[in-house]
């Protein structure tokens, strides 16, 4: 660990950091940016993160489950017990600019007020970038966090598939992460005394009260399923329409009766993101065709109650066209409240930010059970996420660095999270 005084290079601005890479991962053909955890687009910003961490002293590493860490520790204070911040660099496809990179380009800036500062730490501080958060590749949101907290099994880890059929045990091997060491890291759990990420806000709440950052206090309750719909694969041309036996329309008229039982019960939210008939030719009646489906709900038993209706919808709609459908979970985490004493921490240090939960997943959900962690966001004043629109303003991106900063700073002084 660096032993003295660090000197950061240029302003420490998060949004100046970001176009550093705003280059990188542009999707031409669905606009905004494809950034699959561990694809050229993801592992060049892994590079420019450790360079950018390095070119301000911090020490990096990787551990075994590919989390990038950055190290300021000028006082060479033990490890563990530390104060943690950071987010994540892949994207979903044809994502925004903002989500995950501009937790991870503020963390940096953090860095360098802090050192402008003089901040004199009494805990080491670290930025973590965690791998497949959005689960654009494998399937399973903040599969990083999962591993480290146990909240995966690792063979399954090691067995999940992306679309080309590679497993994320191959991807890992080909990116220098050996996959025989996957799983359960407490040794960096125990590294972590408070976790604060910082996130672009996925929704408008601080558009509507005029506000730059807020506090988190919630993550709604959520998970992901994969829905099959089997029926008779044929010939387009040479089969009558009264002898189909078509998954593809029964997966239509799912899709509709998705929307119509979330929209019945309040505060629920339900998506199918992602439709693949197989084989998926042009002209042949699909034999099967599978459905992602994405559930929200702050109550837990009611997510639980609206997946049992939304598949019994499904079997019945399957049944009418002559097909069979079938339901299996990919990942799901209930509904977390982040740590009370924690976020009270943080409101006295931003006594006039908002206190907001949040309908998104994050990797500090993930941690929750296993570390205080706590969230900060920011304003996005087009209030769209997961799309090219997402969108936070320079100024913003700034007040969010500081006002992390500021947060990080009333941790590192103290002797406790």
């Amino acid at each position: 660990m660096p032993e003295g005084p660090i000197r950061a290079p240029g302003s420490g601005s998060a949004a100046g950091l970001l176009r550093e890479i705003a280059s990188t991962g542009i999707d031409p053909v669905r606009g905004g940016y494809s950034r699959p955890v561990f694809s050229t687009a993801e592992q060049d910003l892994r590079q420019w993160f450790a360079g950018a961490a390095s070119a301000r002293g911090l020490e990096v590493t990787t551990d075994r489950n590919g989390t990038i860490w950055a190290w300021w520790n000028p006082r060479g204070h033990p490890l563990e017990g530390s104060v943690v911040t950071g987010s994540h660099l892949d994207s979903v496809p044809g994502g925004g600019q903002f989500d995950g990179p501009l937790g991870v380009a503020s963390a940096l800036a953090a860095v360098d007020h802090l050192v402008t500062r003089g901040t004199t730490p009494r805990r080491a501080l670290a930025i973590a970038v965690f791998g497949e958060e959005e689960g654009s590749r494998f399937g399973v949101a903040c599969l990083g966090s999962r591993l480290m907290a146990g909240a995966i099994d690792p063979d399954r880890a090691r067995n999940l598939r992306d679309q080309q059929g590679d497993t994320f045990a191959d991807v890992c091997a080909a990116s220098g992460v050996d996959p025989d060491r996957l799983g359960r890291d407490d040794e960096a759990l125990r590294r972590i005394g408070a976790f604060v990420e910082l996130h672009v806000e996925q929704g408008r709440s601080l558009i509507d009260v005029g506000e730059p950052v807020a506090v988190g206090s919630s993550i709604l309750g959520h998970g992901r399923w994969k829905l099959t719909v089997s029926g008779q694969g044929n010939h387009a041309g040479t089969t009558l329409m009264a002898d189909r036996r078509d998954p593809m329309v029964a997966a239509a008229r799912t899709i509709v009766a998705i929307r119509d039982g979330a929209a019945a019960q309040k505060g629920a939210r339900a998506t199918v993101g992602r439709v693949a008939p197989v084989p998926g030719g042009t002209n042949v009646i699909a034999s099967r065709v599978d459905l992602w489906l994405d559930v929200r709900h702050p109550d837990d038993a009611a997510t639980a109650a609206l997946v049992e209706d939304l598949h019994a919808r499904a079997r019945v709609i399957a049944a009418e066209e002559g097909c069979t459908a079938s339901l299996s979970e990919e990942s799901y985490s209930g509904t977390v409240h982040f740590s009370s004493p924690l976020r009270q921490r943080l409101s006295a240090v931003l006594p006039h930010a908002p206190v907001l939960e949040t309908g998104a997943g994050h990797d500090a959900g993930v941690l929750a059970p296993h570390v205080p962690t706590a969230m900060l966001f920011v304003r996005n004043p087009t209030g769209v996420s997961h799309s090219p629109e997402e969108y936070v303003e320079d100024e913003d991106a700034e007040r969010g660095a500081v006002a992390l900063a500021d947060c990080l700073e009333a941790l590192l002084v103290s002797d406790g999270g």
